[in-house]
């Protein structure tokens, strides 16, 4: 890990819309299910989650987004499209050594770009209560927090923004 941390050091941020079968993707896909199982009280199941289907995820229904720094990746997302109007991101995740670089405010740029660019006017995610940092992140990029649009298992909070 200290190897990788020296590396990356202030490194640049490049994001990518990518199939989530790639091995970058499945790797952040992977720690995403691992660092949430810590954090959240009760650990996390995949399975009584909401899925994110690999179709999902993958053209014209979804894009997986992968973070690098400096070629390494240390983060994801996914837009979901639900309708022709309305996306979800899913599954945005920041590996803890890269925090505090602007990776996660770049990915969610760009999905929002991506929104944008296939006509899709509302943005909504739903996140944990042990997820600060997220929540923070989602309230100064512009989101802000409305009753539940899902039936999350593990969400608290629901959040949307018009683009």
């Amino acid at each position: 890990m200290a190897e990788v941390e020296r590396k990356i050091g202030a490194g640049v941020i490049e994001v990518t819309v990518e199939l989530p079968t790639t091995a970058d993707a499945r790797w952040c896909i992977d720690e995403y299910f691992k660092e949430i199982a810590q954090r959240f009280e009760f650990g996390f199941d995949p399975v009584k989650s909401n899925p994110a289907s690999d179709e999902d995820m993958s053209p014209p229904n979804g894009f997986f987004i992968v973070a690098r720094l400096d070629g390494y990746p240390v983060g994801c997302a996914v837009l979901k499209r639900k309708s022709e109007t309305t996306a979800e991101i899913k599954r945005m995740w920041t590996a803890s050594y890269a925090r505090g670089r602007g990776v996660a405010l770049k990915v969610l740029r760009t999905l929002e770009d991506i929104a944008r660019e296939i006509g899709v006017s509302i943005l909504q995610l739903e996140t944990n209560k042990a997820l600060k940092e997220a929540q923070a992140l989602y309230r100064k990029a512009g989101f802000r927090e409305v009753p539940p649009f899902n039936g999350e298992v593990y969400a608290h909070h629901w959040f949307e923004k018009h683009l």
